[in-house]
This record gives structure tokens, sequence and C-alpha cells, in this order.
């Protein structure tokens, strides 16, 4: 059940894709475990903290008994050829803060275990990095926000919208010895620059956590230059735990007249953002279950354009907060609003979403003004 009264729509697709198998998990591939250096390392501050219209987030105060102290140093970047690259000097870092929705202290993640990745889909590759986590102290995402800007991207609404992923989360406690993962943001302009070495220093003096997981394939550094390996190097070298997770593949092979597309070139049969945007982007409901380990949710922001007419909801596109999935007839749908209100189903075309109550007297007398919606699939 969500909060500020949020509706939610469950429903299948008419598909003749077959069923996928079941996805597989693996175990931890690299494990690496060094205590904690003697030596305390005094905390820096990075990043402004921005409001968010939407906040998902816990905001987790603590009271330390720790100077905050700054360090004087310069940070220096080489470009891939050994050039000098952009300079940060201690005023840089002064006036930043390395997470966005943390407080002043940036003690959010303090003593916790962190999973590194972008986390777009919250697919069950991400769920078991988030699993790792907690197995080792109280589990945390540091998502990196702000990548197609900064590289000059196209844009593509996220897969899942930025109110609803809290729900999500906490729908992962199971999986975590019953915590609930906490997500925090990293500008990624704020960090493109860094080395490995230097990037993995501030998640050791800044952040002042106890340990990162991240998938065999993750990626770090300026342009990319760090690798899984050099990740548990460096975190032996600041008295880190380091876990790399196998990659979560996907066994199911979906193909479409006969053909297994091909998602993107670093594609190795793995769980990725990028399957599960292409298999929505077909309207396969069944497959983007599978790669998410849930139901899709597209959640809609009711405005003064959407319609209400006896048993039917017409919806603008407009008001999609996140991906839908291709046009289409979708039906044995659930709504919600606070509580169960009966089944229904959905038309999604080029311009609005079209939801039809099988019972009318499921709907309430008064319009859904300036409320969500959601649409669940699958």
């Amino acid at each position: 059940m969500e909060r500020g009264g949020a509706a939610a729509l469950a429903c299948t697709f008419r598909s003749s894709s077959p069923s996928p198998s079941p996805v597989s998990h693996w175990r931890p591939l690299l494990h690496s475990r060094i205590r904690p250096s003697a030596t305390a390392r005094p905390p820096h501050f990075l990043l402004p903290t921005t409001g968010r219209r939407c906040s998902y987030y816990y905001i987790q105060k603590r009271f330390l008994d720790t100077s905050k102290g700054l360090k004087r140093f310069s940070l220096t970047t080489s470009s891939s050829f050994g050039r000098p690259g952009v300079s940060l000097n201690d005023d840089d870092l002064v006036k930043d803060k390395l997470l966005i929705d943390c407080g002043e202290d940036q003690d959010c993640v303090l003593d916790g275990i962190v999973a590194l990745g972008k986390f777009d889909a919250l697919h069950i590759g991400h769920r078991e990095l988030a699993m790792h986590a907690s197995k080792s102290g109280n589990p945390f995402l540091l998502s990196f926000v702000g990548m197609a800007e900064v590289l000059g991207w196209e844009y593509r609404p996220p897969i899942v919208a930025h109110c609803d992923r809290k729900r999500v989360l906490s729908s992962w406690a199971t999986y975590c010895r019953n915590l609930v993962p906490l997500e925090y943001q990293v500008d990624f302009s704020k960090v493109r620059y860094l080395t490995p070495h230097q990037f993995v220093e501030k998640l050791s003096a800044d952040l002042r956590i106890k340990g990162v997981v991240a998938g065999e394939n993750y990626r770090f550094g300026y342009k990319a230059s760090g690798d899984a390996a050099e990740l548990v190097k460096l975190c032996e070298e600041f008295g880190l735990s380091a876990f790399i997770v196998r990659s979560v593949m996907d066994t199911a092979k979906r193909s479409y007249n006969g053909t297994t597309p091909a998602v993107n070139s670093s594609d190795k049969g793995q769980v990725s953002s990028s399957r599960v945007r292409h298999a929505l982007s077909v309207g396969d409901i069944e497959y983007v279950s599978k790669l998410l380990g849930r139901k899709h949710r597209l959640v809609l922001t009711v405005s003064e354009y959407s319609l209400k007419e006896r048993k039917n909801i017409i919806v603008p596109k407009s008001c999609m907060l996140n991906m839908p999935p291709a046009d289409g007839f979708y039906e044995n749908c659930e709504l919600f609003n606070g509580g169960y209100l009966g089944l229904c189903r959905v038309v999604i075309n080029t311009e609005t979403i079209d939801i039809e109550m099988k019972d009318e007297s499921s709907l309430p007398p008064n319009p859904f003004q300036d409320q969500q919606l959601g649409i669940e699939f699958g």
C-alpha cells in the first residue's frame, strides 16, 4: 500500500511469447575483507543537498563524536593518454558533498555496506547485490544520477518512477535479512573525473563505509578505467571489505520472430536494465516480470486533463512518470487506490491510457484529482 493515496493497477498483456525459464543466481565471485586501518581519517564534505518533489529516501540521523576537520589536498586527473586532466582543489571539495540527498555530515551510510551501480530498473541482478550487502551489514544502494545529461545521451524515461522506488526497495526486505535497503544518490558530474583510486578514497574518507558490493562487470573511475579486480585491490588499500558478485544470467533467451535481439555491445547474457527496456518496448510483460522479479508499475499523475466517465478513466500519456510498455490491450487488471477497488482492463494507445473498470461501483464518486495512479502489468 502506498503513501499519499497513490493508486495502482495490476494487469496482464495478451502475448503469444513463450514463458521464460527461471533465472539463475550465483555466489559471490570475489571476496576481500580487510580490517580497517587504526588511523582514523577526518571526514570531508562534498556535494550540496538538493530538494526533490517526490522524496522516497529515509534520512537517518546519527550523533557522532568525531571531529569535522578537513585535510588540505588537491586531486588531479589524467586522460587516457596520460595528459593532465581536470584538477580538483580543496575549495571544490569543501563546497561540495558526495551524496545529494544526505545531511551536512554525510553520515547516512556510515559503517554500511554500499552496493554500487546505476540501479535504473531495480531488477533481480540489482536485488542480488543488495542481498549480498545485507549479509555483512546495513545495505545501501549508491546510485549515480545525471549521467545522460553529462555524457550527452538522449533522454529516456526511468524504468521505475522516482516516487515508486521506496515501495520496490521495501519489497526486497525478505531477501535482505528483513532489512530495507536505503538508496542515496551521487551527482555523476561531481565524480566524473575522479580516478579509481580517488573514488574509493572518497568512499572511505568521506562516507566512512565498511565495504562495497559490485557486479563482476562493474566499471568505475574516469572513462570507466577501473574494473572489479581493481576495486578489490583499492578496497584492501583503504581497509574496506569488497564483494564482487557474479552477474545474474538471463536464462530465458527470449527471441522475437525467431531472432534474439542484441541489446548492446556489453550484453553477455546477463539480466540488465537494457533487456528490461527492450522487453517493455515490445510489450512482453511476462518477460519483464521475470527480469524484475515483480510486476512492472507505470505511475501516472492524474491532472485536470484526465477524464472519468462512469467506469472509465482516460489519462493523457503526458502524465506518465516512467516508461510504459508498448501500445496495446492489457486485461485481467486490478485497480488500487489506497485499497483494492476492483478488476479492470487497460488500453494504451499513442496519446492516452484508457482504464475500464469491470464494476462501475468500484470507482469512488469523486475524480482522482492531483493523485497518482499506478498500472501494474503482468
